[in-house]
Order: C-alpha cells, then sequence, then structure tokens
C-alpha cells in the first residue's frame, strides 16, 4: 500500500513510519512526503531515506480550499492510498478529508476524546489526571476527531511540566503510530460505523487491543 505523510516540522514521528515501513513484513510503502513549510527538517529525513519529498507552500495559495487540491493533486499522482498527518499544523478543509474519507490517519498526544486542540500537556497537568497518552484515528472536519485504531497510555509522573510529560508521550507516539498503521494497511483495522473494528487477514475478530498500556 502507498502511503503518503504530511509533515510541517522535525519529522520525528515520520522517522518512526519510515523505520516500520523498512521491516521486511511491513506492507506498507511511504511514497511521498509533503510539507507546507519549505523549512521542515522531516524533509532531510526523507530525503536521506531515499523518499520523494514535495513541498506545497501554504502561505503561497489564497485559500485553504486551493492549497488543499494542489494537496490532494500531488498524493494522487503520486499513487497514494492511505494519508498519515505526522505533525502536520494544518486545518484540512471539509472536501479534503471527506475525499481521504477512512484513509486518513492523525496522531494526537493524548486520550481522545479528552484534550482536544493545542497546550494540550499543560491543560492534562492542570486538570490533574494521573494517567495520559497518545491517539491514532482516522481524520474527520471536526479537529481531533475520528474513530479510533489505537491508543497508548502514558503515567503522568510527580514533578512534570509539559515539557517531560511532552517528551515522554512522543516516545510513546514512535511505537504506535506504525503499530496503527500496520494494522491499517494488513486490512485488520478497518471502520464500521464510527468505530474501528479490528480483525486478522480471515475475518475473524482480533485479540489485540484498541488500547495499549504501558507501550
Amino acid at each position: 500500500m502507498k502511503i503518503g505523510v504530511l509533515i510541517s516540522g522535525r519529522g520525528s514521528n515520520l522517522k518512526a513510519l519510515i523505520e516500520a515501513c523498512a521491516e521486511p513484513d511491513f506492507r506498507g510503502k511511504i511514497a511521498l512526503v509533503i510539507s507546507n513549510r519549505p523549512g521542515a527538517a522531516g524533509l532531510a529525513i526523507a530525503e536521506a531515506a531515499g523518499i520523494p519529498t514535495l513541498v506545497i507552500d501554504h502561505k503561497e495559495f489564497a485559500s485553504r480550499e486551493t492549497f488543499d487540491a494542489e494537496l490532494d493533486h500531488a498524493l494522487t499522482k503520486a499513487g497514494v492510498e492511505i494519508v498519515c498527518n505526522a505533525g502536520f499544523m494544518r486545518i484540512l478543509s471539509d472536501g479534503f478529508v471527506e475525499k481521504w474519507r477512512d484513509r486518513q490517519l492523525n496522531i494526537h498526544p493524548s486520550l481522545l476524546p479528552a484534550f482536544k486542540g493545542l497546550h494540550v500537556h499543560q491543560r492534562a497537568l492542570d486538570a490533574g489526571v494521573k494517567i495520559t497518552g497518545c491517539t491514532v484515528h482516522f481524520v474527520r472536519p471536526e479537529m481531533d476527531e475520528g474513530p479510533i485504531v489505537a491508543q497508548a497510555a502514558v503515567p503522568v509522573l510527580p514533578g512534570d511540566t509539559a515539557e517531560t510529560l511532552a517528551a515522554r508521550i512522543l516516545e510513546a507516539e514512535h511505537r504506535l503510530y506504525p503499530l496503527a498503521l500496520r494494522l491499517v494497511v494488513n486490512g485488520e483495522a478497518r471502520v464500521v460505523g464510527e468505530h474501528v473494528v479490528l480483525s486478522d487477514a480471515d475475518g475473524a475478530e482480533a485479540t489485540a487491543p484498541l488500547f495499549v498500556p504501558g507501550i
């Protein structure tokens, strides 16, 4: 399965996906990495791995819809079958999201539906939660909404700051995103209604959990 990855920054989750795709039994290949920011460090990571890259600077487009149309054109031209948002800091138009419905994944640094949006780690600390984590989900027009593929739990430790908590959650993201993508490209995770159902290659219900404690 051909995968397209959208980035805006350092590309740490992109690196984790690249390493996963290099495994012999991984049934997916990253066909294109697109950044909306010309200076994104993740572009160099992709280039070092021999993956085609493209910059589509959102500042050069008059509207969100025209930018998204160019994004869609590039992904389609590359033969991409599933899109992974990996630190992509753009809200996509409803038209783009519907075009790629059930074929676009995102990772968010909380246990959705808790703490949607920005400043997630400080909000978790302010709320006094004892466990937080990260979520891989299919994208929907509403921010941080959509059927959940997998989640990983991360404890909040005494003395945590937003920065230390973010660093531990990022480590979990690097393990969770490849796991979730593997389920999708293998056909083991599919959307039924607005929920993800896991099954094995023969269609039988799988035992793999959606929630991964202590990943």
